[in-house]
């Protein structure tokens, strides 16, 4: 079985990092995108398995400044991309969750993480969101 490729896109080094190194550990290929155009590129490039965004990005200067990018708008350029529209996304965020919860969830998210994150529930929400993506095994007589 072939590990499971995870996009983690946040603006922090210092999470793309400590979630690199948690994921790694558990046997997962990781992806990094510190900008909501670069997480969009890796999504339609790599086809990761599952992606871990977060909500706020600063404006993206390193290329011209361009679209204030953010967790929902990647989301809704995912889900517009053949390439990328079943993926899976988990939120990571320390933004307000009594403010973006519930938002995150109705624009299809399937998990809402508050930073600091609780690394053995999110393992464990990662788990069962790619054993739901496993196709069924085929029995043959």
């Amino acid at each position: 079985m072939k590990p499971s490729k995870i996009l983690i896109a946040d603006d922090s080094l210092i999470v793309l990092k400590t979630l690199s190194n948690q994921l790694r550990a558990h046997g997962h290929q990781v992806l990094t995108a510190d900008s909501g155009g670069e997480a969009v590129r890796l999504a339609r490039g790599e086809k990761p398995d599952l992606i871990l965004l977060d909500i706020s990005f600063p404006p993206d200067v390193g290329h011209g400044g361009g679209v204030p990018w953010d967790g929902f708008l990647i989301m809704d350029w995912l889900r517009r991309m053949d390439e990328s529209k079943s993926i899976p996304v988990i939120i990571i965020t320390g933004g307000d969750p009594i403010k973006y919860e519930h938002r995150a969830l109705a624009a299809g998210a399937v998990a809402f993480f508050h930073k600091p994150i609780d690394s053995a529930a999110l393992l464990e929400i990662i788990r069962k969101t790619l054993a739901d993506r496993e196709p069924e095994a085929c029995l043959f007589a």
